[in-house]
Order: structure tokens, then sequence, then C-alpha cells
């Protein structure tokens, strides 16, 4: 559930209010939440979006329309003496007062998980890598130039992703092929494995990653135990059963990318 999360440090004890509009109209219903202050302390202030009322002129709105969290058009903090429907503010007081606000954004409720699934490469970190020797790497890392630098703007998308502050899985597949799903799994992080792997495996991946607080913020590469030499064929009328693939996601580490390597510098791990 979104919610807006918010920074604050107040000189006494208030009740504020945020008051939300999803119209650009002067005079139109905002969505209003109330939140008290404590004096001399900075706080972190939650309000789920689902405690927003929709108020117009200090007057609750029952049959107003539910609130578009897509729609937000403008947002105000508020302290008046007057509450909604004629209630008054018992922590009002007349005066100069102040409210410094450090931060205000959006949040996930817990437990979080990726919003976006970003499906890459494995060794996309690795034509630039110092001392690699190349002619045992795969053809998309020996030939990156001659193929339009492809790994190097595949990196470029993984970053954006990272950087973007929405919860993400970056998922690198090795060679991928038409193999049916069900082999044997290697999920390895910092960009240095080879192998092959089922796309259809890798469809089931991406969809368990979605569901999964495991796999949130993470970056990992992704084969089969099965090598290039010898095909993965299935039993149709007997398949093998369906992956858990939360095992694996547990075990990853946030900020690991295998950029180590490129700029010399220890992983950020978690």
């Amino acid at each position: 559930m979104p919610c807006f999360s918010s920074v604050v440090m107040a000189w006494c004890v208030h009740l504020f209010a945020c008051r939300v509009r999803t119209s650009t109209d002067w005079d139109a219903v905002g969505y209003t939440c109330g939140f008290n202050t404590t004096k001399g302390e900075w706080q972190t202030i939650r309000l789920p979006f689902s405690s927003f009322v929709p108020v117009f002129r200090a007057r609750t709105v029952k049959d107003a329309a539910p609130f578009n969290t897509a729609n937000i058009a403008s947002l105000q903090i508020l302290y008046s003496k007057f509450e909604s429907d004629g209630e008054l503010n018992p922590k009002f007081e007349a005066g100069p007062f102040e409210l410094p606000i450090s931060s205000i954004k959006t949040y996930l409720k817990e437990p979080v998980t990726p919003r976006i699934v970003h499906v890459s490469s494995a060794g996309v970190t690795r034509p630039d890598r110092p001392g690699l020797d190349l002619t045992k790497q795969p053809p998309a890392v020996r030939m990156n130039k001659e193929l339009g630098y492809i790994l190097t703007f595949k990196l470029k998308g993984e970053d954006l992703v990272r950087e973007s502050g929405i919860p993400y899985t970056i998922v690198r597949p090795c060679a991928l092929t038409e193999e049916p799903a069900g082999a044997e799994l290697i999920f390895e992080q910092g960009d240095n494995i080879t192998g092959k792997i089922s796309r259809q495996e890798i469809a089931r991946i991406c969809v368990a990653a979605l569901e999964s607080p495991a796999a949130c913020d993470k970056t990992f590469e992704v084969k089969s135990t099965v090598p290039f030499s010898q095909p993965f064929t299935i039993d149709l009328e007997n398949p093998p059963p369906a992956q858990d693939y939360v095992p694996f996601f547990s075990q990853l580490k946030t900020g690991i990318t295998g950029k180590e390597a490129l700029e010399k510098t220890e992983a950020a791990v978690v």
C-alpha cells in the first residue's frame, strides 16, 4: 500500500493536517489526514493513503470519489483552528509557529516486494573489466563493440533501474535456450558465471520475484547446471515439480552488481 512519509521538526506540540487534491480546480475536494507533532524532535510521519478523508470547505464529503493516488495535483500542510465538520483543533495556539520539513515522499507498506523486474544479461560488466581473458568469455562479451556496445547499454539500463528508487529485481540470465524449465539452477552474484538457461525458467523466476520480498533490490546471474553440450529434456507426462525460487532469493545480497571490479570499490553488501 502506498503512503506519504515526511520528516518534520516542530517547535511545539501541534495537530497539523496533510491535504491532497486530485483536481487542478482552485476550489475542489481535498483528501485530508491529520498528524501530531512532538516539540523539539525530528519525526518521521507516515500517513497511509487509506487514512485520507475527502473534505470540501471543512466538511466531510460522504459521496466523494475514491482518492485517486495516480492523479495528485497538489499537496498542502495545514494548521488551522478548525478541523472538519465544525470540530475545533484541540492543540491550536494563536501566534507564530514553525514546521521545518526535511522531506516528503511516498513509501510502501511492509513487506515491500519488487515493482520492477528487469531482465538484463550476464556479462554486462565484463567488456571493460581489467585483467579479464576475453578469449574465455561468451561471444557477446568478446564482441561487445561489434554488437553496438549491447552489454554496455544493458548495464546503463540496469543502473537507471537501481537509481530509480523503485523496488526492483535485476535478473541476468546466461545464454537463453528454448529448452524446457526444470533443470537444477545456480544463482550467483558479481557477474562471473557462464552457461545456459531456459527462457521458460527465466519467465517463472520473474513472476516469482514480483511476489517475493526476498528478491527486492537484488541483482543476480542465473544458469542451469546442464552443460551446453548436453541438451535438457523432460518427460512431458511426468514433468519435474515447480521450483521454489525463494530460497535462492534469500541467499542473495543487495549491493553486489559486478561493477566493483570496474570501479575497484568494495560492494556495499546488505
